[in-house]
């Protein structure tokens, strides 16, 4: 063999590339197929919102929760909870926005650590979105 002909010689490259592609557009194609199958491109596009909340604690286990800012959030997707009880937050409209209070008693015992939780609409889970202890 010589060497000019080692150098012309590309018969070999063309099928290489070309199974390396088709393998690889295979696997891309199964991973985008099975996420949607198995219900995470649900999951995956559904992230806990944006929202900011204060916590105002009155003298009788009590606590006044006010939205403060960030997204605007259905009434129905929120929850408050201490380690104990996990209850719907009482807002008085269906869609939350900024400046909306909502009053909870016997929910924020002394040192007890209070959350307002997301449930995710599409199912699948809940996101602490806001937490403060009571004095």
């Amino acid at each position: 063999m010589q060497l000019k002909e080692l150098f012309t010689d590309e018969s070999a490259v063309s099928p290489v590339i070309g199974v390396i592609l088709m393998v690889a557009i295979t696997v891309i194609l199964a991973a985008v197929i099975g996420t949607f199958v198995l219900g995470l491109g649900d999951q995956v596009s559904e992230s806990a919102p944006q929202a900011s909340f204060s916590f105002d604690f009155n003298d009788s286990d009590g606590v006044d929760i006010t939205h403060e800012g960030g997204e605007t959030l259905e009434k129905g997707n929120l929850n408050v909870s201490n380690s104990s009880a996990s209850v719907a937050m009482n807002f008085p409209e269906d869609t939350v926005t900024a400046g909306d209070t909502a009053q909870h008693t016997n929910i924020a015992p002394s040192g007890e650590t209070v959350r307002v939780i997301w449930i995710n609409p599409a199912g699948g889970g809940t996101n602490t979105i806001a937490r403060a202890t009571a004095p």
